[in-house]
Order: structure tokens, then C-alpha cells, then sequence
């Protein structure tokens, strides 16, 4: 059997994909990882043949496994600084054998965002504003660490050129450059897709 076959299981459904990671990452999940759901939906805006899309933040690896699933074609990179949650992310890609799927040990602003072509923003910073909704107490959480990365965000990706598409989740506008345009706005107005004019 085809492993494409042997893992659709996994993505009917939110409870069936997070039963690949322990039980504390299953409780994070409502939280803090993208649903199957808003993966989809952004995925297939993001999406082009051989194109480069990051997650800013990509936690346990949630939105670029499921949109490296639903995506063959593109390549999902997501940039993770706490280490065991990037372990947790290679070992359930490893798991699911996704070839378009990478993941980065590394603080986003170590990152050179001229490699990727779009973006996946689910405000991974809030954090540092609300710790006791954190993920752990891991990462050093504060107010002026949220305007650091926030402000580094907005004039990485006010650098990007036209036609530069970019989705967020549970995000400020505040947080996007004026230089990008609204196409889309769903889910309770929590889902926005952009486009960098």
C-alpha cells in the first residue's frame, strides 16, 4: 500500500492527527496548533509548484505537515527555536515520510527571508504578552521581546516584493505592513490572506 494511503488516517481529522505526538502536545493543541482545517485553506493560497513557504514559528510542525500533505509540489519550512518541539516536528515528519517538509532549529531573526517566497503567521509571539497562556516556561517571556520579534517580522516582510502572499491566523493587523493587501478574510475573521502589492 501507498504510505500517501497509510497516512491519510491522520488528516480527517484534528484529534486523529494530533494522537502522533504525546499527550501534553495533544492538550496544547485547540491552543496553540493549527488546525487541520486553516492549514488546508492557507495552504492552497501559499501554494505554488517548487515554491518556499516558512512558518514564522512553527511549534510542533502542525501547519507544514498537514499543508506538506495536501501539497506535494511546494516546500513547507518551519523555524522553531525551542528544541524539543523541533525534535517533536522532524520525528512526526520522519514518521509521515514528507520529503517537501523542513524544519529549522533557529530564532526567526537568524533567518534570511529573502530564501522563502510566502509566509504563515499564527501570532507566535503572543506569549510574551500573556506567558500564562504559553506553551512552557521554557523561553524567556516579556513585553519587550514581543515588540523585538513583532517589529522584525513587519520590516522583513514589508522587504518582500510584489506578489509576496501571506497568511495569518489569530494575528493583529497592527502586524502587517500597509504595503499588503487583504484578499480574504474567513473563519470568524481569524483567517487573513495577504498579498504584498
Amino acid at each position: 500500500m501507498h504510505t500517501e494511503s497509510l497516512n491519510v488516517v491522520y488528516f480527517d481529522k484534528d484529534t486523529s492527527f494530533d494522537y502522533l505526538y504525546p499527550r501534553r502536545i495533544q492538550n496544547l493543541s485547540e491552543m496553540h496548533w493549527t488546525p487541520l482545517e486553516i492549514a488546508k485553506k492557507s495552504s492552497e493560497y501559499l501554494s505554488g509548484p517548487n515554491s518556499k513557504v516558512l512558518d514564522i514559528g512553527s511549534g510542533v510542525g502542525k501547519f507544514c505537515i498537514v499543508a506538506g500533505f495536501f501539497e506535494p509540489e511546494t516546500l513547507f519550512y518551519g523555524v522553531e527555536q525551542r528544541n524539543d518541539l523541533f525534535n517533536l516536528a522532524e520525528s512526526v515528519k520522519n514518521t509521515l515520510v514528507l520529503p517537501n517538509v523542513k524544519f529549522i532549529h533557529n530564532n526567526i531573526t537568524a533567518l534570511d527571508f529573502d530564501l522563502f517566497d510566502s509566509f504563515y503567521f499564527f501570532n507566535s509571539f503572543y506569549e510574551n504578552i500573556k506567558p500564562d497562556l504559553g506553551i512552557d516556561t521554557k523561553i524567556e517571556a516579556n513585553a519587550e521581546l514581543y515588540s523585538y520579534y513583532t517589529n522584525y517580522v513587519y520590516q522583513q516582510l514589508d522587504q518582500r516584493p510584489s506578489g509576496t502572499r501571506l497568511v495569518t491566523y489569530h494575528g493583529s493587523i497592527k502586524q502587517i505592513p500597509s504595503s499588503y493587501k487583504l484578499i480574504d478574510n474567513t473563519h470568524h475573521y481569524a483567517l487573513k490572506m495577504w498579498m504584498r502589492e
